[in-house]
């Protein structure tokens, strides 16, 4: 995320701008309270951003932008009960490194760490994890300001038809000021990584999902290979790889190598099938940390990404057609495709609502043209119902979406009860909720 001289907003990957009315950092709720009161005096909207790592329009406004890089405190550890409490705008790698020093961990994360608590549920961040639910379903408790500026505490207990909804509120609800986390005891993940034929991966994903906490892989375009990544909880001492091998891995190779492939790609988009057999070459690699080590991993390369929810079951052909997809049409892609699983949740605008699920992501390196791309895979999607990730790229609408959520109509009747002005809406709002 960057904020320019002239008060010009863009997200980290630099494809969305605003140029609000104004840009507020506050620093407490009574300042979300202000914010908010003073907007609807002026007949002003309120947008909130975290880390700016969506790469939909989801906060972009030309009211008052709330940037929450000052509201970012850990309010309240609970040891006993596994809970925390923070403000809405603490980055996750802050909040992991509170959690440890405490000798506690989020159950699951997604794979990186820059984004803000609230921007991360607020999308339906997920993870992997055959038995594991999205960071969303993680939250016990919030604090929302209203389109009033009313502060709304709500749990399953308090206001319960407001917090069901407002775990996956994109923004549309109110301000997220604060969210109770039901966290777990620290623990070790045991990595093994390595590449596999993508065919016999796909013959056997079951085995490879249930065996394994977390299981996720990357399939190559123009390669029969996909690079496989298996987590696994395990009471052994850690035992990280060296200093220097973790700076190779992580910064070395996948991202300023990887980084000067993608850029030569760019240039020459026909030596990129060539460029890609180079990839599944790392052979196997073993290591164990602390689990949100594991999870989380640096991201320096910018790109676009369109992400698809589907149904656990159809996640396999799905993929497959992707494949074809890359194929017959000539699209020339150089970042790897990346599958991954999840337990259902009940939140209703989660896209793991109701059933397992497969997420399908697929990328773009940055200032390349991605549309018909992205658009020949959003067809496949639609096929098994496909749910968009909300911070990700897609072509949607309420029309579209709204049978694709079973609970699509209780959270519009939360949406009309807190929010009967929308002073939370943007163009992407009244895109992908209706206006």
């Amino acid at each position: 995320m960057a904020i320019g001289r002239d008060g010009t907003w863009r997200n980290w990957a630099r494809n969305q701008v605003a140029r609000p009315a104004a840009i507020e950092h506050p620093a407490s709720e009574d300042d979300l309270v202000r914010i908010v009161k003073e907007a609807a005096a002026a007949g002003q909207r309120v947008k909130v951003v975290g880390a700016g790592h969506s790469f939909t329009d989801a906060a972009v406004t030309d009211g008052r932008l709330v940037v929450l890089d000052r509201y970012n405190r850990v309010l309240d550890i609970d040891t006993r009960a596994y809970r925390v409490t923070v403000e809405a705008g603490i980055v996750l790698s802050a909040l992991n490194d509170e959690l440890d020093r405490r000798g506690l961990a989020m159950p699951n994360l997604g794979d990186i760490a820059y984004q803000t608590i609230a921007g991360a549920t607020s999308t339906g961040t997920h993870g992997t994890g055959a038995a594991l639910r999205g960071l969303a379903a993680q939250i016990v408790a919030m604090r929302i300001v209203t389109a009033d500026g009313s502060i709304i505490a709500c749990d399953a207990d308090n206001e319960p038809e407001i917090f069901h909804c407002a775990r996956v509120g994109i923004g549309a609800l109110g301000i997220v000021s604060t969210v109770t986390i039901q966290v777990v005891p620290a623990f070790t993940l045991r990595v093994l990584e390595e590449p596999m034929r993508v065919d016999a991966l796909a013959e056997q994903i079951d085995e490879h999902i249930e065996a394994n906490d977390h299981f996720e892989f990357f399939w190559v375009p123009h390669t029969r290979w996909a690079l496989t990544k298996r987590n696994n909880r395990t009471d052994d001492a850690a035992a990280p790889r060296q200093r220097w091998r973790a700076l190779v891995d992580d910064y070395v190779i996948e991202n300023v190598a990887f980084g000067a492939v993608c850029r030569l790609g760019r240039l020459r988009p026909s030596a990129i099938p060539r460029l890609a057999r180079a990839l599944p070459s790392q052979g196997q690699v073993t290591y164990s940390d602390k689990s949100y080590k594991v999870f989380a991993s640096p991201r320096l390369v910018r790109f676009y990404e369109m992400e698809y929810s589907i149904p656990r079951a159809a996640g396999m052909e799905a993929l497959n057609r992707v494949r074809k997809l890359v194929d017959d049409e000539g699209f020339k892609i150089s970042f790897p495709v990346e599958v991954r699983f999840t337990a259902p949740d009940d939140i209703p605008l989660s896209t793991g609502y109701g059933e397992p699920r497969c997420y399908i992501a697929v990328h773009v390196f940055e200032r390349m043209e991605y549309r018909r791309y992205f658009e020949g895979v959003e067809s496949i999607m639609n096929d098994y119902g496909g749910r968009p990730h909300w911070g990700k790229l897609h072509f949607q609408t309420a029309e579209t979406l709204s049978t694709r959520y079973p609970e699509w109509s209780r959270f519009a009747a939360v949406r009309d009860r807190l929010d009967p002005e929308r002073r939370f809406a943007n163009n992407y709002t009244n895109r992908v909720l209706g206006p």
